[in-house]
């Protein structure tokens, strides 16, 4: 067995008289702190000369509506006592405590209903409940029924004790040298050579130390701002804009017809406010109902003013980058937008009702499809992703469409999301001459695939060990900058 350091020979010695101790008196006995006697106490528990003891007590505490009940009678029982031995439903339905307590009278026969009439059935004796509101000590099953109504909260206290094992009560007895150790030098002690007669501290460099879990940035939040300063040395501008965007601008304006199913109530969160169409929005509104000055014979049909001006949680980032293109309609334009999205989705682990979506355009002289798949080869690559590849798609908004795929081991090529050049539907209004690159991106999956999850909550859920075992994940190209 190694040598004893000078604090676990402490604790020992301290610890045989006593049998066992918890940490708060050992501490007080050995003059140190409660977190190293616990410390030095697993050190001892791993030669085999001590054991650490934890025990965990249950208790419960009443919460203010419990207090409240506790002395005025729960909601059914004073709901009870305030008719006689019957009364029509509608009335008692009147009284504040009806919402609860007519379910839990019928729940413990103290009632029935029958043609809209409640009738007392018996005396309604104490219940078990109303015994454990008085004194949750008892526990059991009414104190849980409690505790599921709000009325009791559980707490548990853990608490720590240390006691000597046979075998270390044989090494106190055997004699331990407590001569006091010399754990750092002086400068004198060493220029004089006083240290060779000191008794020196042992340490053991194979010993791990305490494990210590620096500040950190969540690894989902550190992927998006790596992909913004990606794009921003890219020559790339952010943009932003607001959450809260009306169909105009989220729809219209991208060419969407008002009778998309895009627009239809279970893929879009509408709301109650009314934002009115821009300066200009009858170019948009020609431009669907026949093309406008294009050669595009839009779409026909008819075109509400009043659906424009409806409200919604953006569906997706491009509603800024249209609106960006709106207000500079002249090149060059490079711009990225990195910002959450809403939809109504079913959640389950590849899909939530709001993610984050990654929006870029580019507007110049001479651009073309080549340079919008260089870009995105490009973005790709600086994200460590070697292999891409493109495949044509379909988007309302852009002609020609690609969507970009990405090999992953293990995966195969994996889609990352849509790009393509804005339609002359959506630019035309505007006075937009020269072409539109766009893509966007759904920034959780590409998340996905570089923390190797398979579930998508858990990029937002507040799991501290996954944050502090998640190492810092940095490319290839950016490797010893």
């Amino acid at each position: 067995m190694a040598e004893l350091t000078q604090n676990e020979k402490k604790l020992l010695a301290a610890l045989e008289p006593l049998k066992t101790a918890g940490p708060d008196t050992l501490s007080q006995i050995l003059g140190t702190r409660e977190d190293a006697v616990i410390q030095h106490a697993h050190l001892l528990a791993d030669r085999g000369l001590a054991e650490v003891l934890r025990t965990t007590e249950v208790s419960y505490r009443l919460t203010d509506e419990g207090i409240e009940y506790r002395e005025h009678g729960l909601p059914e029982r004073q709901l009870y006592q305030s008719f006689g031995d019957s009364i029509p439903l509608p009335d008692l339905s009147k009284n504040p405590f009806s919402k609860i307590g007519i379910g839990q009278m019928r729940k413990k026969g103290w009632i029935s209903i029958k043609d809209g009439v409640v009738k007392k059935t018996g005396t309604a004796s104490e219940g078990d409940d109303e015994r454990a509101l008085r004194d949750p000590s008892i526990g059991g099953r009414p104190v849980q029924d409690l505790v599921k109504r709000g009325l009791l909260v559980e707490e548990e206290t853990v608490s720590v004790s240390i006691r000597i094992t046979s075998e270390g009560t044989a090494l106190v007895r055997a004699g331990l040298d407590l001569t006091e150790e010399t754990g750092t030098l002086t400068r004198d002690q060493i220029i004089s050579g006083a240290w060779k007669d000191l008794a020196l501290r042992r340490y053991d460099v194979g010993k791990l130390p305490k494990k210590a879990y620096p500040g950190k940035i969540h690894p989902y939040q550190r992927l998006i701002d790596h992909m913004r300063h990606l794009l921003l040395e890219m020559g790339f501008t952010e943009i932003q804009g607001s959450v809260v965007q009306s169909a105009f601008w989220n729809f219209d304006a991208l060419f969407q017809p008002q009778d998309h199913p895009a627009r239809e109530m279970q893929d879009t969160f509408y709301l109650g406010e009314r934002l009115a169409v821009p300066e200009g929005y009858e170019r948009v509104r020609d431009m669907h109902l026949f093309g406008g000055e294009t050669t595009s014979s839009g779409w026909g049909g008819a075109w509400s003013r009043d659906k424009a001006e409806q409200c919604v949680l953006r569906t997706h980032t491009t509603s800024l980058s249209i609106q960006h293109l709106a207000c500079n309609p002249e090149p060059p334009v490079k711009a990225f937008c990195i910002s959450r999205v809403y939809r109504r989705e079913a959640i389950d682990p590849t899909h939530l009702p709001e993610f984050e979506q990654l929006e870029g355009i580019v507007m110049d002289e001479g651009v073309s499809f080549r340079h919008l798949l260089g870009y995105l080869k490009e973005f790709y690559g600086r994200m460590g992703f070697e292999d891409v590849r493109f495949r044509p798609a379909y988007f309302p908004y852009t002609e020609p469409s690609v969507e970009p795929e990405v090999y992953v081991d293990g995966l195969g090529w994996v889609e990352m999301g849509g790009a393509g050049i804005f339609r002359e539907e959506v630019t035309a209004p505007w006075g937009i001459r020269h072409p539109v690159l766009a893509w966007g991106l759904g920034v959780s999956r590409m998340a996905m695939l570089r923390l190797g999850l398979k579930d998508l909550r858990l990029l937002y859920r507040s799991d501290i060990e996954w944050i502090r075992e998640t190492p810092t994940w940095v490319p290839e190209h950016r490797r010893g900058r």
